[in-house]
């Protein structure tokens, strides 16, 4: 690895970041390309008194050819293999390598002092990420995991309905995610084979349930019961070497959750699906005024006012078009896209390492992200027990 000084630039902070997992999907595309080298594009980060934080990366992986070449293809010089050296020589240390290292990597850095923001599953289980809560209380570092969604623009325009009282007492939300992850045999797959081996941290409901966490918590109401059945649909796949192996994790899970105030959530998540709908993620919320229906990008609304009588014919053919009944919500100060990645990561960094210099406030910390882990180890235990499980308060 290669040091580089600190800028001396008048109003300009360098805070010097470790980034481990940047040779996988979401480390490379949405973290260094879509968020700090973003950030970096935009002349860096301005900060209310006028400073401007310049993040700098040092790329962490195991493969030295392969964060080499990341690190030649944008311009960057300082790489390295080994944590220990990364964690000696920055302030930041991110991570996004597979679930099932996160965890002692995060004690790695907490132990040297660093501030941590993760991806998500902060921790393979809700005993270690509440380790990890109390080891950075006691460090006194800064710590956030990722909640992307939050800051989609479909999300925030479905936050605006809700926290405007557009949609009324809300009833009921619906989602559905997924789509076809090829089993990589005749196609390539998708996504990475450790996915499907839970020995590896791998399954849908560690995968996405700690995403329906905060979704549910911070766009409806809080989580206080699930009930969920997981199912391994596909049980054989082929890794990126072509090799043959037995799937260990599950790869769909359907759960209900029932949320403070009375509403109901029912959530579908597959990677054994087929897409039929305007986008990969979508919620319905139906409320006492109104239905709102969010993707991630786009967001649709029908008042109780414009809500059209249905006609139940099951001899004749269905000549409504339902999808012109609803309203567009207009984009107004909602998150863009932007080339290599999306904005909504790029937001939540930029916020994060405001909270960082300035000690501006920020809302997922580890506690939020052991929520997370909490309602997925819920979700598997209610799985194998077949009952229905309360979430109870979760407390640092």
């Amino acid at each position: 690895m290669t040091a580089t000084a600190a800028s001396s630039a008048t109003g300009r902070r360098t805070l010097r970041i470790a980034l481990n997992g940047v040779t996988g999907r979401m480390g490379y595309r949405q973290h260094l390309v879509g968020s700090i080298l973003a950030i970096r594009e935009r002349g860096g980060l301005p900060l209310p008194g006028g400073e401007i934080v310049w993040p700098e990366p040092v790329l962490v992986g195991r493969d030295a050819g392969k964060v080499a070449a990341i690190a030649a293809r944008h311009g960057l010089s300082e790489w390295t293999t080994s944590l220990a050296e990364a964690l000696g020589d920055t302030e930041v240390y991110f991570d996004a390598q597979a679930t099932s290292v996160r965890a002692a990597a995060i004690r790695s850095a907490v132990a040297a002092g660093k501030h941590v923001y993760a991806e998500k599953p902060l921790a393979g289980s809700l005993a270690e990420a509440m380790e990890l809560v109390r080891l950075a209380s006691a460090a006194g570092v800064r710590c956030g995991v990722v909640q992307d969604k939050l800051f989609l623009p479909g999300m925030i325009k479905l936050r605006r309905l809700v926290e405007g009282g557009v949609l009324g007492r809300i009833l009921s939300v619906r989602g559905e995610f997924g789509y076809w992850v090829f089993e990589g045999d005749w196609q390539p797959a998708q996504r990475p084979s450790w996915n499907y081996r839970a020995e590896d941290g791998g399954g849908i409901v560690l995968d996405m349930f700690p995403h329906w966490r905060y979704l549910l918590d911070y766009l409806v109401a809080p989580v206080r019961s699930v009930y969920a059945v997981a199912a391994t649909h596909i049980p054989v796949r082929y890794d990126e070497a072509g090799k043959r192996y037995d799937v260990t994790a599950d790869d769909a899970a359907y759960a209900v959750f029932e949320l403070d105030g009375g509403a109901i959530a029912q959530v579908n998540s597959s990677w054994a699906v087929r897409v039929h709908r305007d986008e990969l993620v979508e919620f319905q919320v139906d409320g006492t005024d109104a239905s709102a229906v969010a993707g991630l990008h786009g967001c649709w609304l029908q008042h109780r006012g414009g809500t059209p009588r249905p006609r139940w014919d099951p001899d004749s053919p269905v000549t409504d078009d339902f999808r012109s009944q609803w309203q567009p919500v207009p984009d107004n100060a909602a998150a863009a896209v932007v080339p290599g990645g999306s904005a909504a990561f790029r937001a939540q960094w930029e916020q994060f390492l405001a909270h960082v210099v300035a000690g501006t406030p920020y809302r997922g910390d580890f506690l939020d992200g052991a929520r997370g882990v909490q309602l997925a180890e819920l979700g598997m235990a209610s799985w194998r027990e077949g009952r229905r499980l309360d979430v109870p308060a979760l407390l640092p």
